[in-house]
Formats: structure tokens, C-alpha cells, sequence
């Protein structure tokens, strides 16, 4: 574990320690401007003077989210955000020095949040012109203040949980968080963390990502080795991101973001479904210390389901599920394009990353496995239930997680002289299978098609014959 990684673990147990004070802290007003604090002196922390960046981002946005047409703000506030983005990567080839690993952290998060503000305003206008009686969005439109602090709250600065404007509106505004046991909720998600940050430091110290580049494990090692060494690979890969993904999510526990009573069903990154229960029970205050409360709004990994989920497609809405959700309504929804929709998706995700090709041969892969992957499982596993549908779910678990394994190996390598040494080193065997299994898919699929033509006219006839005789 590197200096970078301990001071992120550090700068998240503090914003976790922090939510026991602000907590306190009950006059809305103060609450905003003591969590704009503490995010901006965290920023200023780890960034220095390359804090210029997030600041002109979000002053920006700021102006064009407020005084921008609200029909295209979202356009403009998109284009502009993540065109600099890709600036502030790029710097160094502008004789500007590249900005710390952490800021980037922070950046990547205030690029989720401006330009999903622009798009809640945009479509709170078009709702409030349409006449539609949308609960959902925002309660007043934010003012250049408001954006910032929005933008520069402490909780979720680093490593998200991506949250709406709305849910950080009712954070400061609402009284949620009051009646619900932070402290208790927090705890539950707590001891996840350090259990993926011991499976982490064990499995990276027996496995360490630099032996599968070396000459010993390329030239010497058997090919079964060199395959099943993906998977600890992998394994420390996503214990590593989980740790701060549940860290992240406690931040947000503890100082009660994102508690919605249980019965509005909450879901991830949106918030509550049921609008309308909401209103009504904010005009029932007596009626809000009865209820149960959640924090599946900021829940941003489901450890279960990234694990053991049967599917590349459904391991892969258990994992950064806050910016899945962002992903999903900002950019796929969005793309008018259906066919366009997964790799635009993809590339979106990819772009927002990073720079490195590793991440676009990564989430790059997706849009060309899940055709495999689908073929096969409306094949022999959604036509059953019950006992045998659990057996052929963990049948599909395997290539599922060599699937994940394999595409993981760029993210962790990032450049491409790297990637090739380790993916030559099983011979390309992920895109060799997959090209197979897509190949012999087609074939299979094609012959169920006509398995089923040919045994529709016998079922017409045996149906046309039980009407004869019952015509008799």
C-alpha cells in the first residue's frame, strides 16, 4: 500500500469521524457552509495550487447551469466539463505541471455532479413547461452559490458516492437524517471495509500485479498458471476499490446523506421512487419519527453481487452503482442511437477515467462480450427457475468471473506494452474464446429458432384435434 493510498484512507476515515460533528450541527445554513469548509480545505490539502482547476470548473458551470438557456445548459455544461477534463489530464503537454492523484479524485467526482446539476435543471424546466407533475425534481432552481456549495461539500469529495443536487438538498434542508440511527446504519456498511482492505494487502503480497509482467512468469510458468493468476489479480483489484467505495458510503452514513424513510423506496444515486409519499409525509412531521429509514441512495457496491452474480451484465449493475445509475440516465438514456447506446455508455465511462488506454480496452471489451454472454443465457438459463435455474447460475458464475478477470488485466496495467505482455502471455485467450463461444452461439441459437418453427405446426395440430373432438 503506497503513500497515496494512505493518505486516501486517512482523508476518508476523517470525513467519517467529521459526520459525528456535523451531525450536530442542526441549523441548515451552518451545516452547508461547515461541510463547504471542510471539503474545500481537504481540496486545498491534497491539491495546492493545482486547486485552480476544480474551482474554475465549478465557476463555470456555475455560470452557464444559472444563465445558460435551460433547454441546452446540459448541452453546454456536458461539452465544456468534460473537454476540460480531458485538459486537466493533459496539462503537462501545456507546460503545466500534471495536478496530483488525489485532485484527479476529486475532479472526476465534480464532473458526475455539475453535469448531472445541469441536466436536473434542464429537466425540471422542461417538466415545469410540459405541465408535468414531476415530484422528482428539484425544489428550486440553485443559485451560483448554492452550485458551490454543492460542488465543495466534504462528503462524497473523494471517491463519491455520486449524489443528486435534490438528495444533497434534502441532506441540508430536510430532517431525515434526525430520526434514523446513523451510527448503527453506518457500522453494518463499516465492516466490509476493513475486511476487503485485509484481503487486499494478503492476496496483493502473495500475488503482486508486478510478477505477472515479469520474464519468470511469461516464459517459465505453465499456461494453467498464468490463467488462473487472473483471478487473485482480480480478487485484489476490486478489494482494493471496495475499500473505498464502503469508506466513501460511511462518510455519507454517518452524517445522515441520503436517509430517505424506507416506505418512498429509495434506490441508488436517485433517491426515493415514491415522491408523493414523501411530500406527504413532510407535511406530517409526527408522522416521520414513526418510520424506518434507509441509506440505499448512497449505497455504491453490492459486495454480494459483485462476487457471485451469475452474469457479466448483472455483476456489472452491483459495482459503482451510483455512477452506473449516472451513466445510465445521463448518457445511455440519452443516445437516441439504441445500437449506439452500450458503446457510447462504454466510451463515456472510459474517457472519464482516464487517459490511459488500458481503461478503453477494459470497459471496451463489454459491448463485444455481453452478445456472447446473451446468447447463451437466453439459451440455458432464463427459460428455467427454481433449483436448476441456481445449478446453471453458478455454471455461468465461471466464465463470468474469468470474463471480469480477463477484462480487468488493462485497468490494472494501463499502458499497452503491458497489457500485450500479459494478455500475449495466455495468448489472447479472453478474445480467442469469446470469438469461439460467439461463433458456435450464433450456430446453436439458429437451430432453437428452427427446433421451434418446426414444432409449431404439431402444436397447432394437436390443439386443432382436441377442438374437433370436443366440437364432437
Amino acid at each position: 500500500m503506497g503513500i497515496d493510498d494512505i493518505i486516501y484512507i486517512v482523508l476518508l476515515l476523517f470525513a467519517i469521524g467529521f459526520g459525528h460533528v456535523l451531525k450536530k450541527i442542526e441549523d441548515p445554513e451552518q451545516r452547508k457552509w461547515t461541510a463547504s469548509a471542510v471539503g474545500f480545505m481537504i481540496m486545498l490539502t491534497v491539491s495546492g495550487l493545482h486547486i485552480i482547476h476544480p474551482l474554475f470548473c465549478i465557476a463555470i458551470n456555475a455560470l452557464i447551469i444559472t444563465y445558460a438557456d435551460k433547454m441546452k445548459c446540459h448541452i453546454f455544461s456536458f461539452v465544456f466539463t468534460f473537454v476540460y477534463l480531458f485538459f486537466f489530464r493533459t496539462t503537462i503537454y501545456f507546460g503545466i505541471p500534471y495536478p496530483p492523484g488525489h485532485t484527479n479524485l476529486i475532479h472526476m467526482m465534480l464532473t458526475l455532479k455539475l453535469v448531472g446539476l445541469s441536466f436536473e435543471v434542464h429537466d425540471t424546466y422542461k417538466a415545469k413547461k410540459n405541465s408535468s407533475d414531476k415530484h422528482e425534481f428539484l425544489k428550486q432552481e440553485p443559485t451560483p452559490t448554492d452550485i458551490f456549495h454543492y460542488s465543495l461539500c466534504y462528503i462524497g469529495l473523494l471517491a463519491g458516492p455520486y449524489y443528486r443536487y435534490r438528495t444533497y438538498y434534502d441532506f441540508i434542508y430536510s430532517p431525515y437524517w434526525k430520526y434514523t440511527d446513523c451510527t448503527k446504519q453506518m457500522t453494518k456498511r463499516f465492516l466490509l471495509a476493513p475486511m476487503a482492505a485485509v484481503i487486499y494487502i494478503v492476496f496483493l503480497n502473495l500475488f503482486p500485479w508486478e510478477y505477472g509482467q515479469s520474464d519468470e512468469f511469461v516464459y517459465e510458468r505453465p499456461l494453467w498458471y498464468r490463467i488462473l493468476y487472473m483471478l487473485p489479480q482480480f480478487l485484489t483489484f476490486r478489494m482494493r476499490l471496495m475499500t473505498g467505495m464502503v469508506l466513501s458510503e460511511c462518510s455519507c452514513i454517518i452524517a445522515g446523506l441520503g436517509a430517505y424513510p424506507t416506505i418512498t423506496r429509495p434506490r441508488t444515486g436517485t433517491g426515493p421512487q415514491d415522491y408523493i409519499k414523501l411530500l406527504e409525509l413532510d407535511e406530517h412531521p409526527e408522522q416521520l419519527k414513526k418510520e424506518d429509514y434507509n441509506f440505499d441512495t448512497v449505497y455504491n457496491i453490492d459486495p454480494w453481487g459483485v462476487d457471485f452474480s451469475p452474469t457479466v451484465r448483472t455483476g456489472m449493475h452491483c459495482w459503482n452503482t451510483t455512477v452506473q445509475y449516472w451513466l445510465a440516465v445521463y448518457t445511455y438514456k440519452r443516445m437516441s442511437n439504441k445500437s449506439l447506446r452500450t458503446a457510447f455508455t462504454m466510451f463515456i465511462s472510459s474517457y472519464w477515467h482516464g487517459v490511459y488506454i488500458g481503461y478503453y480496452l477494459c470497459l471496451g471489451s463489454v459491448p463485444f462480450y455481453l452478445p456472447v454472454e446473451d446468447i447463451y443465457d437466453k439459451l440455458y438459463r432464463q427459460p428455467y427457475s427454481g433449483t436448476k435455474r441456481k445449478i446453471i447460475d453458478w455454471i455461468f458464475w465461471v466464465p463470468r468471473l474469468f470474463a471480469f478477470s480477463y477484462m480487468s488485466l488493462p485497468f490494472i496495467y494501463l499502458y499497452p506494452d503491458k497489457i500485450i505482455r500479459n494478455w500475449g502471455a495466455i495468448y489472447f485467450m479472453g478474445h480467442v474464446v469469446s470469438l469461439v463461444a460467439y461463433i458456435i452461439g450464433c450456430f446453436l441459437r439458429k437451430m432453437h429458432r428452427k427446433s421451434s418453427k418446426d414444432s409449431q405446426p404439431k402444436k397447432e395440430l394437436i390443439e386443432g384435434e382436441k377442438d374437433h373432438v370436443k366440437s364432437e
